[in-house]
């Protein structure tokens, strides 16, 4: 497994994770303890590129935060969450996203820019090829995203992209900027890349 795709995956929950004011003060058992609830995030089986979860923990309760495409995602990652055994309490504020059909237009549109992108296709698990087919498959099969380890992250809410995850430089957060502002319909596109600075 390449650096960069263990990076995506340890960091990528916790880019938009909610802060907390005991994060200097966590004990050995609460890094476990997150490191458990990420790697039960990230099992989820319809977690995919455009969703994004975050989440906190702070003793005994996990606050899930962030977007899901999927319907059922939403109540999957709770139920993930709670069958850790020292978890007491769930408070699930992950927001749907809504049924749209040009959403679903510019997420396609913009996955493929962004993962079929000269630059960029390295963050593809699969490279811009497996890109190019899961962008043809959206189309013919709306509803159904691609899934996998994707670095890069697409969530669209009303014609409007937010960009979330990790990518290793201020270039590559540019350029992914730029293939998500030139998909025709996209009303703003807000760049919350994390660049990796390893």
């Amino acid at each position: 497994m390449t650096t960069w795709l263990r990076r995506a995956l340890l960091l990528t929950l916790l880019v938009a994770a909610l802060p907390s004011p005991y994060a200097t003060a966590q004990s050995v058992d609460d890094k476990r303890r997150i490191d458990d609830i990420r790697i039960a995030l990230q099992r989820l089986p319809y977690y995919g590129v455009f969703d994004f979860l975050s989440f906190r923990y702070e003793r005994g309760t996990v606050t899930l935060a962030g977007f899901a495409y999927q319907s059922n995602l939403k109540q999957d990652a709770e139920e993930a969450v709670k069958r850790l055994p020292y978890v007491d309490t769930v408070k699930n504020e992950i927001e749907m996203a809504p049924a749209s059909l040009n959403d679903d237009r510019i997420r396609r549109l913009v996955y493929y820019n962004i993962y079929t992108d000269d630059f960029l296709s390295r963050y593809s698990p699969g490279g811009a090829r497996r890109a190019y087919i899961d962008a043809l498959e959206f189309a013919r099969f709306p509803g159904i995203q691609p899934l996998g380890n994707h670095p890069i992250h697409i969530v669209v809410n009303g014609g409007r992209v937010t960009l979330m995850g990790i990518v290793d430089n201020a270039a590559d957060k540019q350029i992914a900027g730029v293939r998500a502002r030139e998909v025709t319909g996209v009303f703003g596109v807000e760049n919350d890349l994390v660049v990796d600075n390893q």
